[in-house]
This record gives structure tokens, sequence and C-alpha cells, in this order.
């Protein structure tokens, strides 16, 4: 028997590829392995749309309040004036956030121990829901709690990543990973661009929509709705979805959430030192990419909240008087060139430029580019839309390009064994201010709108102002002492 390949079968065969087909024919998981293994060289075609219509649906409630978010404050009547839409706005635009932060580490432990597809799909059950009630909501509280609701229930993102990895052959995880992270970006842009289209359907196309329907009593429940099929759609699609988790305790290899991220990285573990977890805290190249996510993502949330209630303020408060419909235009010209970069453009900067170099340009153009957004309402007409556009894909493509610089660096920081633990930390600080940002963007956006005539930084300018601090913030971080390049051995 050949001792280097643990011994052979009388057939020849080696016995640990033998044992690695001792699939257990009860486990979800072992029917998935076993699947793989006799499908070699057919593209899982069917696997990568099925995680591409979830992850798409899931993402599209997200951002997609903020174009009719101002209209919506000002027909709840819960603003004594017009300059106090942007502060309530905030807490809404912040509900949701504050729901993830709270159960998304819950939803990772449950589907490592029940299972990936249950929290997939009550993820899908929860927008069907939720998503629903928020585009009929009768005043500012249920709107606010439908929103919470719904980031509560939002468990998907641990498991999806985890399911991609697992219901692919090991060659097309890497893929399936791009699949979901392509699908979240595209759904970002999307979701505010069916917003922006479907609002007030009844003001808008009222040869469709009477002003008698459910959609003119409740304008701002076609968006929403419309997701909503979707996530009936997808919910059906998810018959098609195979559990992946092993459920047997012996003979296995552990596929939590954590794990099967880590196995990805393709990382030596021996070179992890003690202290696991706790050391985190003192790896400094991990925490000052961290914190530099956070303030970057802090900007980000910001920024998106904050464009959308200045579009479509009035002129006389230094807003641009855009309806929603023009916010939408703008968003989904933005989404499609962004994608357009994804795809052609940030792969040859990626090559030929350093990852902190390249953040260390866009945070300095940044810079002009939201100073510059007060003096927008000056213009009018086809200049006015293509200027908007411009800017909009700019600072877009800006924001992509640092986030997923900052999730390279902060891998690049740990060994394998700690990376799903780093990344943990990173999503839950990241929640946080994610959560945070569109609270206080609302605040100092209402707060600016009272500034008119204030003779330093008066109306908007105040509110790009401080955007643009959080950016010179960041951007001075980015230099030592606070940061650190990491020099962990992959």
């Amino acid at each position: 028997m050949g001792g280097g390949n643990g011994g052979t079968t009388p057939l020849g065969e080696p016995l640990l590829a033998k044992k690695a087909r001792a699939y257990r024919p009860r486990c979800p998981g072992c029917r998935v392995d076993r699947l793989n293994a006799e499908r070699e060289g057919v593209f899982p075609l069917k696997d990568l749309f099925l995680i591409w219509l979830v992850t798409i649906t899931c993402t599209l409630p997200i951002q997609s309040l903020f174009p009719f978010l101002y209209f919506m404050i000002r027909d709840l009547n819960i603003a004594k004036q017009t300059q106090d839409i942007g502060f309530y706005a905030g807490f809404v635009g912040a509900s949701y956030m504050c729901g993830r932060a709270l159960s998304s580490t819950v939803w990772g432990i449950v589907a490592d121990k029940y299972g990936r597809k249950p929290v997939i799909v009550l993820t899908l059950v929860a927008i069907v829901i939720f998503n629903t009630l928020f585009g009929l909501s009768l005043n500012y509280w249920m709107a606010i709690i439908t929103r919470c609701l719904l980031g509560v229930m939002c468990g998907y993102l641990g498991p999806i990543k985890a399911y991609a990895t697992e219901v692919c052959r090991k060659e097309y995880n890497h893929l399936a990973l791009a699949v979901v992270s392509s699908s979240r970006g595209i759904g970002l842009i999307i979701g505010p661009a069916i917003g922006g289209y479907l609002a007030q359907p009844a003001d808008k196309y009222p040869s469709i929509f009477s002003q008698t329907s459910i959609f003119g009593r409740f304008p701002y429940f076609l968006p929403c709705l419309c997701i909503s099929i979707l996530a009936v759609i997808a919910l059906i699609a998810c018959i098609w979805f195979p559990e992946t988790l092993h459920k047997h305790n012996e003979d296995t290899v552990d596929n939590s959430v954590e794990t099967v991220e880590e196995s990805l990285a393709g990382t030596d573990t021996e070179e992890n030192g003690g202290g696991g977890c706790l050391k985190l805290f003192t790896n400094w190249p991990l925490m000052s990419s961290i914190t530099l996510y956070c303030i970057f993502s802090l900007q980000d949330v910001a920024y998106a909240e904050t464009f959308s209630l200045w579009a479509v303020s009035d002129r006389s408060y230094g807003g641009l008087s855009f309806t929603t419909t023009d916010v939408g235009n703008v968003l989904a010209m933005s989404g499609l060139f962004l994608f357009l970069y994804q795809m052609l453009i940030y792969p040859l900067l990626a090559k030929t430029v350093d990852h902190i170099t390249l953040v260390r340009a866009v945070a300095i153009l940044t810079l002009p580019l939201l100073a510059s957004y007060p003096f927008f309402p000056s213009l009018k007409g086809f200049v006015l839309m293509l200027v908007v556009n411009c800017a909009s894909f700019l600072k877009n493509t800006f924001s992509v390009t640092t986030i997923t610089v900052f999730n390279i660096l902060m891998n690049e920081a740990v060994t394998q064994d700690v990376r799903a633990a780093a990344n943990g930390i990173a999503v839950t600080l990241m929640s946080i201010s994610k959560a945070v940002a569109p609270a206080v963007a609302g605040i100092i956006f209402s707060w600016a709108q009272r500034r008119q005539i204030a003779s330093f930084l008066p109306g908007d300018h105040l509110v790009f102002f401080i955007l643009n601090i959080f950016t010179l913030t960041g951007l001075i971080f980015t230099f030592r002492p606070f940061f650190v390049r990491g020099s962990a051995k992959h």
C-alpha cells in the first residue's frame, strides 16, 4: 500500500479520497457536496442566478425610501415647519440600520445551528410583510417601527455568503462571492431609482392610477409593493435552494458562516499566535483599517440621505426642487455607469495603484466635489441635470472604491484563523456608524435649512462642509501614526 497516499483500496483508489466521498444520505450538506462532486466542469448558472436574485431583492429596501422620504415626512404631518422635515427623516433612515446592528450576530448563530435557508427565507418573508407595511404607514411612528423591524429581521448577508461558497464547487467560490458583492452594489442604486420612479404614482401617472385608489391614498405604497412582489418571487425561487449546512457531528468539517468565509482566504493557519479574538483589539493595522472603514461608511450613508433630501427640497431653501422622478433618473444613470466602472475600470486601477494611495486620491478629489454641490441651484435645465449626474456618478464611484479597498486591507491585516472575527468586529462597528449617520445627517440638514442668511456657511453650505470634515478626517487617518499597513503572512 502506498504510504504517501494514505493507502489504496483493492481498486487502486486512495483511501483518503474514499473517505472524502463518505456522504451521509440524510445530511443536506452531504447531498450538496455529492452533487458538486458529480458535476465537475458544469458551470453553476442556476445557483448563481438564485444567489443574485435573493441578494438584490434583500438589498433593494435598504435605500429605496431616500428619494421620497422628504415628501413622506411632509405628508405624515409630523414636522411643524418645512425646515424640520430633515430632522424627522433622519430617524426613519436610521431605524433600519439600528435594527440590523442589533440582530446581525444572532442571525449568524441561527444560520450555523439551523441552516442557511431558513434565515434567508425569513428575511424574504420580513421584506414582504414589513416593507409593504412601511408603504402603508399611517403615521410617523408606524414608519419607524416597520423599518426597524425590517432591519431586525434582515439576517441574510452572512448566510448568503456562506451559502454562495457551499452550493458551488470550490473553483466557483470566488465567482459566487463576486455575485453577492456586485448584486448588493447594484441593489443599493436600483432601490432608490425604484423609489424615485414609482412614488406618488397618482400624481405622475394619473391615466393609470386614480387619486381615489389605494395608490392615491398611499402615495409611497407602489415602490414598496413592487419590491415586496419581487421578494415573493425570490421566496418561490427558494424552493430550488438546497440546504448546505452539514447536520451531523462526527467526521465532518465545521462549516459555520465564519469558517466558510475563512476557507476562501487560502492562508496558513499555523501562523496564528495565541490570544485569538482578544488580540485583534491590539492589532493596530486591523483596527486602523476598521476605523477608516467606519469613517468613510458614515460619510457615505450621510451623503446618500443628504443628497435625496437636498435634491427634492425647494430652491428657496437651497435645494434643487427635483421631483422623485428626477432623483430616480440621477440614481439610475449613476447605477449604470457605476456598473461599468466596477467591471472595466476599477480592476485596472487596483492593479496599477497602491490601495491606500488610491483611497488618498479619492478623498482629495471628494473635497472639491462636495464643496461644489451648494452652487448647483444656480444652474438650470440640461446643464443642471448634466452636472448633477456627473457629480452623483463620481461620488458613488469614490464610495465604492474606498469601501472595496478597506475590505481588502482588513483581510490583509490578519491571518486566516481570526479573519471571520475581524470581519465581525468591522461589520458591527460599520452598522453602528451607518445607523448614526442618517439621524445626524437629518438633524444637520434641518439646522442648515434655518440658516439661509447666515454670514458663515449659510444653508446647505454647512451640510456639505460637515460631510467634507469627515472626508478630511478619513484622509488624515490614512497617514501614520493613525494608519499602519497590515503585514500578516498569508
